[in-house]
């Protein structure tokens, strides 16, 4: 229990700092994107990277939560219904500013992405460590 616990709290750790740097670096090497980001005027190429950016965040973080609690089903779902919780109402508040498949393109992928980031880490092989 506490393992699945400390999964939870790393993998929501990791989605956090995992974005954080994924933004920055967004910021430095899209042209206009700090100030598009300020005024959610976003070009569709810049749609498209902060959808990847969601995705990636999303299986790093389930990979964490995997990795520390490799038999925990619960650790990863929880995680993912965490992330898509927090951004329901953000999304809701700023619905008519982007189009629908949008929205769409970025909540409906958070649980399967954290969980599909869960079955990443190498499982232990128990036919190894016996020898």
């Amino acid at each position: 229990m506490k393992r699945s616990i400390l999964a939870c709290l790393a993998g929501l750790l990791t989605w956090i700092v995992v974005v954080t740097v994924i933004n920055r670096v967004l910021r430095l090497s899209l042209p206009n994107y700090t100030a598009a980001e300020h005024a959610l005027q976003f070009t569709l190429s810049m749609k498209w990277a902060r959808l990847l950016m969601a995705i990636v965040t999303s299986l790093a973080a389930g990979a964490v939560t995997g990795w520390i609690s490799p038999s925990s089903r619960w650790a990863p779902l929880i995680v993912g219904s965490v992330v898509l919780a927090m951004f329901v109402p953000v999304y809701i508040a700023i619905w008519s500013k982007f189009p629908e498949w949008y929205h769409l393109a970025f909540l409906l992928p958070i649980i399967p992405a954290v969980l599909m980031g869960a079955l990443l880490p190498p499982r232990r092989n128990k036919h190894l460590n016996e020898a």
